[in-house]
């Protein structure tokens, strides 16, 4: 087996009303998330992880996109996404980053929802009951900032010492009621160029 996994789990989160006032249209978040064993445990300071990687990597990203994509109903509903990962106590970063951080993962959530932007991120360390965070922001517009969103919940008993959390989130709709506008107003109003945001 590529990768152990001891459970999934399938969150969705609907906001009916937000600041007291009804949403329009209600926001769905969801998300994906298995419970693995980490396939470092026990081995001391590994060197290469790239085998691991490889083999669990691709495993992951496939059940995870598979499990957003059933929930949602298809790919193309999906509008914001993210991924996000919680390796145990005995663990590295570097393991959580190890299993989200690569194409191997990402691409098969990509591809799915036709997306261009990056996968918004998290990795941490914690233990059983850690928050998981997964923060979200649109799959085509990065600048879209109606669709900056974080998924917050947490699995009771994972991650173990030994164990990564790992997830994948997707939204449908943006914060209602949302009223700050975009990131191109802001260049604008600054006078900034788009491909400079910084002005440096």
């Amino acid at each position: 087996m590529a990768i152990e996994i001891r459970k999934t789990l399938l969150q969705v989160e609907t906001t009916l009303v937000e600041g007291g006032r009804a949403a329009q249209t209600p926001l769905k978040l969801y998300a994906a998330i298995a419970v693995v064993k980490n396939p470092w445990a026990g081995q001391g300071f590994v060197e290469d992880l790239k085998p691991e990687i490889h083999a669990a990597a691709p495993v992951l990203g496939e059940l995870l996109t598979r499990m957003i994509i059933e929930a949602v109903g298809s790919g193309e509903k999906v509008e914001a996404y993210g991924k996000a990962a919680i390796v145990g106590l005995d663990g590295e970063i570097e393991h959580a980053s190890a299993l989200i951080h690569t194409l191997r993962f990402g691409n098969h959530y990509r591809t799915a929802v036709g997306a261009k932007s990056y996968l918004a991120f998290c990795n941490t360390r914690g233990p059983a009951n850690a928050p998981l965070m997964i923060p979200l922001m649109d799959k085509n517009d990065e600048g879209r900032r109606s669709h900056y969103l974080t998924i917050q919940t947490s699995v009771a008993d994972a991650p173990a010492a030994n164990e990564i959390v790992v997830a994948l989130g997707a939204s449908v709709g943006g914060r209602p009621h949302h009223r700050i506008g975009d990131r191109y107003q802001d260049l604008k109003d600054l006078g900034n160029d788009a491909n400079n945001p910084a002005a440096v």
